[in-house]
């Protein structure tokens, strides 16, 4: 795949002291905002079903919180489209400041919500709504955040420093399961009237030094470049892919590849092991935050070989690797062993995963040209996220029998016991297909996400439209 690294200018970076300035604001801003985005799968995994869908059985209960978990990936490409328009046209900087506020508003609220047993219906209601906004801001988020660096950064080193926003993610893991874990050792009594609302009301305070450190940055020499000659792509979501389809669907396929695998070993490993296998939850979650801790030393040393063996080659290998340990790290999990869990953990996500997680905010860009390489890089990554996961929480418990044959085999053969017979009956698809589950939960999450998305889509539209004409308006009042 050709690479728009021509477009990228030669050197930005002559002043190392500037640079660690842009990289430090676009790492603590990234490391805030995926701590407000990751928590709410933490809680949606420990308590969200417990305080928001109590009237399901547990099971469905905790389908639903993981529904409105899903709902932010949906709503990422949504932002990804609209923060990629205005940040192609208005700018990088400006798009990276309102996708913190709107982040750190969602989720501090999201703090001060009700529960279910307080006003019915409306909490799960009011809930996938910020949810939904969470979703809309990381959308505009990371295309925003790994410009900022790169457009800045010199060419032999574009990788290096990419990786360092990445480092975010981790950091943001490894925070956000911490403040969780240290609250779980209250009484669960104490955790569920008003210990889990520590987490999201604390983020109204790091969104604030987040803000404040990103307003201080200066706008790239590459999208100044384009402002002063104002070749602005019209449309830039439809150049991207009605100009450049193979680079787009490359993107897709790359995130597709990188971010099903973490959230396995982010999220629902988490459940799996403490529902199916009955280990601690402390253990687990030590083991998270160990690997997210050792993955911010391998995430920029995988960054920087990119720059000397290429990228394709470094992601191919991660992405072979990361298949290759899908079934190992699950019978390993099984051993129960504390040491051998841990280090299941720690192994897979700091190797597999940095390997693909490291290059990639360099690779992704590097797709597109400048005029849109914001709307490429965001739609890219939000599309394939929103796949991922979507297809994992919402759509998983009412797939075709033969779909989840597949999956009951597979889980015959890890446990040794395979039944004498397959027939229709042991394959049933009446035993999958719970029609009772998708009226009661599946269709009000679909329905909700469309009739509160789009309002809130179009809100955050009109704000952006403002700040553009804002911003002409003042440019031509100063010719």
């Amino acid at each position: 795949m050709a690479m728009n690294v021509e477009a990228l200018p030669a050197s930005y970076a002559d002043h190392p002291a500037q640079m660690r300035t842009i990289v430090a604001a676009s790492v603590i801003g990234t490391v805030v905002e995926w701590y407000d985005f990751l928590i709410y799968g933490t809680a949606a995994a420990i308590v969200f079903n417990k305080l928001f869908f109590p009237s399901f059985d547990p099971f469905v209960g905790t389908l639903a919180a993981f529904g409105t978990y899903a709902v932010g990936f949906v709503a990422r490409p949504l932002g990804g489209v609209i923060f990629g328009h205005f940040g192609d046209k208005l700018g990088r900087k400006t798009m990276l400041a309102l996708t913190m506020v709107i982040m750190g508003i969602g989720t501090f609220l999201i703090g001060c919500l009700p529960t279910y047993q307080q006003v019915g219906v409306w909490a799960p209601v009011a809930l996938i709504t910020l949810r939904l906004l969470q979703g809309i801001g990381i959308g505009g988020e990371w295309g925003g955040a790994v410009l900022m660096v790169i457009e800045h950064a010199k060419h032999g080193q574009r990788g290096f420093y990419g990786s360092l926003v990445q480092v975010g993610f981790p950091l943001g893991v490894a925070s956000s399961t911490g403040v969780f874990l240290a609250l779980s050792q209250m009484p669960e009594a104490d955790f569920l009237a008003w210990g889990w609302r520590v987490p999201f009301l604390l983020s109204i305070f790091l969104v604030a030094v987040g803000l404040f450190i990103r307003l201080r940055l200066t706008e790239t020499p590459a999208f100044s470049r384009i402002q002063r000659e104002e070749s602005f792509s019209r449309a830039p979501a439809l150049d991207v892919i009605s100009k450049t389809p193979k680079s787009f669907f490359v993107a897709i396929g790359m995130k597709v590849s990188e971010v099903a695998w973490v959230y396995v070993l982010t999220v629902f490993i988490i459940v799996y092991a403490t529902t199916k296998l009955g280990l601690p939850r402390g253990l687990i979650l030590n083991g998270i935050i160990l690997a997210a801790l050792v993955e911010v030393v391998t995430i920029p040393l995988f960054g920087a070989l990119s720059d000397r063996i290429g990228r394709k080659a470094l992601y191919v290998a991660g992405a072979i690797l990361s298949a290759a340990a899908a079934f190992p790290v699950f019978w390993l999990l099984e051993t129960k062993d504390p040491t051998i869990v841990i280090a299941t953990i720690v192994v897979a996500m700091s190797i597999t995963h940095g390997m693909m997680f490291g290059p990639q905010a360099a690779y992704m860009p590097e797709l597109f040209g400048t005029r849109v390489r914001y709307s490429g890089a965001s739609l890219g990554c939000q599309i394939a996220a929103a796949i991922s996961v979507q297809l994992h929480d919402l759509i998983l418990p009412f797939m075709p029998a033969i779909y989840l044959w597949e999956y009951k085999f597979g889980f015959w053969a890890m446990h040794g016991h395979l039944p004498q017979r397959l027939n229709f009956r042991t394959l049933a698809l009446r035993d999958y297909f719970q029609w009772e589950l998708f009226f009661t939960v599946g269709r009000p999450l679909l329905v909700g996400s469309l009739i509160i998305g789009l309002p809130s889509a179009t809100i955050i539209y009109f704000i952006c439209r403002g700040l553009v004409t804002t911003h002409r308006a003042s440019r031509e009042e100063g010719k």
